[in-house]
């Protein structure tokens, strides 16, 4: 069976001991049933993979003792989305749990002309960042970036491959037959109502290569999640 995994964004790579903070605690403790002398990982979300042993089965101060430390060797490629969040929180929230599950290294708040929300909760969207790390069990942690301007992203951005998923009839490749592997990679997704023309031209302008998703026009979450699927079975394969 998998040792669970816990998160310790604080611990440092030499250490001997480690005490989890009070929540983590009573999920290990109290929810987790764990106890002395039980086996766990902690992750610190930067590739550090600890093996630990229970010392102190105290639900508000959990003590463990490091037993190995491992480094976990980060993606070969750095897989990055700009994408415009919505109203609905729920479904932004949805999107970034599936994102960090499928592999995403970096999440930027796009702010384009038709973006409905500019202002996001970072805390909590961090922390569903961090559930969903240690669901799927890794040991890096995405980068939530803040909310970054449209034409100020085109314009700074030089990642190898620069990519803008877009609904206007224009040409477009599929997605899968555009992206080579094994290079860094920045997709952008619009908002409901798509990027305006000025917006996808001033892309086009700045080296981005219009992608299309698939023959059916999709909701802003949910062509942030095809488009993180492919970019990852690309790289994958």
């Amino acid at each position: 069976m998998d040792l669970p995994v816990f998160y310790a964004p604080d611990i440092q790579p030499d250490a001997i001991a480690y005490t989890m903070n009070e929540d983590t605690s009573k999920y290990c403790i109290q929810v987790l049933r764990h106890e002395k002398e039980d086996k766990v990982l902690l992750a610190d979300g930067r590739g550090h993979k600890f093996t630990a042993a229970i010392t102190d089965d105290n639900r508000k101060k959990c003590v463990v003792k490091i037993l190995d430390c491992e480094t976990v060797s980060p993606p070969a490629r750095a897989l990055r989305i700009g994408i415009s969040f919505t109203k609905n929180a729920s479904r932004i929230e949805w999107f970034l749990e599936k994102a960090t599950e499928i592999g995403i290294q970096t999440i930027i708040p796009l702010v384009s002309q038709r973006t409905e929300k500019e202002k996001i909760k970072a805390e909590r969207l961090q922390n569903i960042l961090v559930s969903a790390m240690l669901q799927s069990q890794q040991f890096y942690l995405p980068e939530l970036q803040e909310p970054q301007a449209f034409d100020k992203l085109v314009k700074s951005n030089k990642d190898p491959q620069r990519l803008i998923a877009h609904c206007l009839p224009e040409q477009k490749q599929e997605l899968q037959h555009t992206m080579l592997p094994g290079k860094d990679t920045l997709i952008l997704i619009g908002p409901e109502g798509d990027f305006t023309s000025d917006e996808i031209k001033l892309a086009l302008e700045q080296g981005f290569v219009p992608v299309s998703l698939g023959n059916t026009r999709l909701r802003t979450e949910t062509a942030g999640m095809v488009a993180v699927t492919l970019m990852n079975n690309t790289f994958s394969s």
